[in-house]
């Protein structure tokens, strides 16, 4: 059912060819010259649905350090709304259900909650069930990595504030 998994050259010729025919995207997300995860927009549909999905991963050193937000914050708004981006109206994230900081990440860049989809992608030789996120263009307000640093500041203000107090 599932075969071995692709070479790293593989791999990397199947993703130019996904960005090259327009059906998917990977980057990097780097920090003080160092790869510290990756973000990706895939199954990508230009059709009458315009939609993709958005995965991403941070090393675990680096977990917790708001890398993820961002990079998905940056990563809708430039699906959206960026003219070299595909100009999408909808982005789905789904993570498994025992996934907290995935979880955390989709709320923080301001994901409405869609549900479970039962034995939706198949992990670690299992199918698994996944909570399903979306963002719509609508939701995007100003763009989200704008509003993800208003709220930024406003939280490290706030916590200086009843610091000096």
């Amino acid at each position: 059912m599932h075969g071995a998994a692709p070479s790293y050259n593989q791999w990397m010729q199947q993703q130019r060819r996904n960005a090259q025919e327009g059906r998917g995207m990977v980057f990097v997300m780097e920090y003080q010259m160092r790869i510290v995860g990756q973000i990706s927009l895939g199954a990508i549909d230009l059709g009458s649905m315009r939609t993709g999905v958005v995965g991403y991963w941070v090393d675990r050193r680096y977990a917790g350090r708001g890398f993820a937000p961002m990079a998905v914050s940056l990563l809708a708004d430039w699906a959206f709304a960026d003219p070299s981006g595909p100009r999408l109206h909808r982005l789905e994230i789904a993570l498994l259900p025992e996934n907290e900081r995935s979880r955390s990440v989709a709320r923080k860049v301001g994901c409405h909650y869609e549900g479970i989809r039962r034995k939706y992608m198949f992990v670690n030789g299992r199918w698994r069930d996944h909570e399903t996120y979306s963002l719509l263009a609508e939701d995007r307000d100003g763009g989200f990595a704008d509003r993800l640093m208003a709220a930024r500041l406003t939280s490290r203000h706030a916590k200086t504030q009843s610091v000096q107090s």
